[in-house]
């Protein structure tokens, strides 16, 4: 079984599937040593090792460079964050989607936000943009690699169940592996949305909203941590670096 099948088989398995998030090797190995079964990437994590926003600043080359760097060096899955695609176009988002197919690794994060303004992408657009995607990675001989469609509902609309169970049927229809929808949060609607769609559910990790086991029983099949490890990296970071300047002292770091 290859990385693709495996990520793809991780997703049907009766325990729900822990991914880690990372934004660097570094990252990347510590997850892996401390026995995640999968990486995902975070494009706000990387983003900010960069000194850059998320959404999309980084050069789309830095980026895969980036993200080949984790695929070359751990011997578990990834899937690679890309946000919208990286282009305005579906012509430049497909190649965006087969280049990154091409550096190893096993599925994708894409969501139907719009980059250039407020609001989503129109359903018909963007499922029309999950199928080109599917039918090229096809041809393309990534028959299982994993599409994570994430619908940005929960982000910007008041009353978003409606439109997010619509969305992601449609977004299945087009041939996408699992859905993502972060701010999804009160056990209710997880459950309704598990049962309306019929595909894995990805669930993203919110203050109050924390626990593997309590989302495996509401039928979540995925769970990731996005960029909360990644900020409580920099913050420990931050915070050892005034030590040293506070303290003039180097004794902290050598502690238990």
């Amino acid at each position: 079984m290859n990385k693709i099948q495996q990520f793809k088989a991780l997703h049907t398995s009766e325990e729900l599937l822990f991914l880690g998030n990372a934004w660097d090797l570094l990252s990347a190995v510590a997850l892996e040593k401390a026995g995640f079964q999968a990486i995902g990437t975070t494009s706000w994590g990387i983003a900010n090792t960069l000194g850059l926003s998320d959404g999309e600043l980084i050069d789309f080359d830095q980026h895969i460079r980036i993200i080949q760097t984790i695929a070359d060096h751990v011997q578990i899955p990834v899937s690679a964050d890309i946000e919208a695609g990286y282009g305005e176009d579906t012509a430049t988002i497909v190649e965006h989607v087969l280049r990154t197919a091409d550096v190893g690794v096993a599925g994708i994060n894409i969501e139907d936000s719009l980059k250039q303004q407020k609001g989503l992408r129109e359903v018909v657009l963007h499922s029309n943009l999950l199928s080109k995607i599917r039918a090229a990675l096809d041809a393309h001989g990534f028959n299982d690699f994993f599409i994570n469609a994430r619908t940005d509902t929960y982000l910007q609309k008041d009353t978003p169940l409606l439109e997010t169970i619509e969305r992601a049927n449609a977004y299945v229809e087009s041939g996408v592996s699992g859905i993502f929808v972060p701010g999804l949060k009160v056990d209710d609607e997880i459950r309704e949305v598990v049962y309306q769609v019929r595909a894995p559910l990805n669930i993203l990790s919110l203050p109050g909203l924390t626990n593997v086991s309590k989302l495996q029983q509401l039928g979540v099949k995925r769970f990731s941590f996005g960029n909360a490890f990644s900020d409580h990296i920099m913050v420990a970071l931050q915070k050892n670096a005034e030590q040293l300047i506070e303290l003039q002292d180097t004794s902290h770091l050598y502690g238990g």
